[in-house]
């Protein structure tokens, strides 16, 4: 392996930071509004699995300005995943904005991003406990 090889990203993996002002509080909603709980834990932060990726709740003294979505899972049934969720107390964003209006917490999303070979989507937001805001994507093909 070359020194280019070595500095080429295309092949790396990638992993979400998400800040935190209280990893307690972050634990406790992931775990009960999410069903998810940490695989790895140190004192400054907790590492998450999902679907072959993961993400790292990181203590910090900042706070996310939750204006654009940091996080995203995408699923095959939006409403059944809103409807669980909710269920269990996640807040969902009502969004109303030029291009893009929720109903009932999701919204249908004209084009798509190219990458993932859909015609549309349908996306809900909310945030977690430290205002992080996150979604939830179901692609439309």
């Amino acid at each position: 392996m070359d020194a280019q090889d070595r500095m080429d990203l295309a092949g790396a993996r990638v992993a979400t930071r998400l800040p935190a002002r209280s990893l307690d509080r972050a634990r406790r909603f992931y775990s009960e509004f999410l069903g998810l709980e940490a695989v790895d834990e140190r004192p400054g932060g907790l590492l998450y699995r999902c679907g072959g990726a993961e993400f790292v709740l990181f203590q910090s003294t900042g706070t996310s300005p939750g204006t654009f979505t940091q996080m995203a899972w995408q699923v095959d049934d939006i409403e059944a995943v809103v409807s669980e969720l909710g269920r269990r107390g996640v807040v969902f964003e009502e969004v109303d904005v030029p291009g893009l209006r929720t109903r009932d917490g999701i919204a249908e999303i004209a084009g798509n991003y190219p990458s993932k070979g859909a015609r549309s989507e349908r996306g809900a937001w909310f945030r977690d406990s430290e205002g992080n805001l996150l979604g939830i994507h179901e692609p439309i093909v």
